[in-house]
């Protein structure tokens, strides 16, 4: 019988969840945000896998119904980004908190940690419905315990030279940005998935 490598030799097992602000549209893979951050935790001694389970288009409601099969068995952690496509098309914001907080009960059964990365809403939908849309994050945070970073594309919305033409989707310098500033919230997260039983 072969010995057993022991689990600590294996590279911690993440997934990228989310819209096409994970996927990377309209970039090559290398450049996208999951193959970046892995790169970038990797050069600081962490080993890691990044799945990227982006998907471009996705709402918060096509996220939920494909989260089992988007999350393997043996994922030790998710980061979950989702929210954006709900806000552009100025979908009621009680649907996207239904469903991410489908998502986090469904992780949360299944014994995986969560990094939440919130989303704002575009200012052209008016302060009433930015107030109810931003208010989703930190408060499923709160109610399931979770890190919470606060914007996902911190530093990089409404830079011109950070977007592609479309103004939406970050360059390959832009996601440099976007894990430039995301990597010390997941390392305090690491951290806390390496500490767990």
């Amino acid at each position: 019988m072969m010995a057993m490598t022991p689990l600590h030799a294996e590279p911690l097992r993440l997934v990228a969840f989310g819209d096409s602000l994970t996927a990377g549209l309209g970039l090559p893979a290398k450049d996208a945000f999951p193959a970046k951050l892995q790169a970038a935790l990797k050069a600081k001694g962490h080993d890691v896998v990044i799945e990227n389970a982006g998907v471009s288009g996705d709402t918060t409601t096509a996220g939920l119904a494909r989260l089992d099969w988007s999350i393997p068995d043996g994922t030790q952690g998710v980061i979950l980004e989702l929210g954006a496509n709900d806000a552009l098309r100025g979908l009621d914001p009680a649907i996207a908190e239904k469903s991410l907080d489908a998502i986090l009960a469904r992780l949360k059964e299944r014994k995986i940690p969560v990094l939440l990365a919130g989303m704002v809403a575009p200012p052209n939908l008016g302060g009433g419905y930015a107030e109810r849309f931003n208010a989703i994050y930190p408060r499923l945070a709160a109610k399931y315990d979770v890190p919470l970073y606060p914007f996902f594309l911190d530093g990089v919305a409404g830079q011109g030279k950070l977007n592609q033409p479309d103004g939406i989707h970050p360059t390959a310098a832009g996601v440099d940005v976007i894990v430039e500033r995301i990597t010390p919230a997941v390392e305090r997260w690491l951290a806390t998935l390496k500490s767990a039983p």
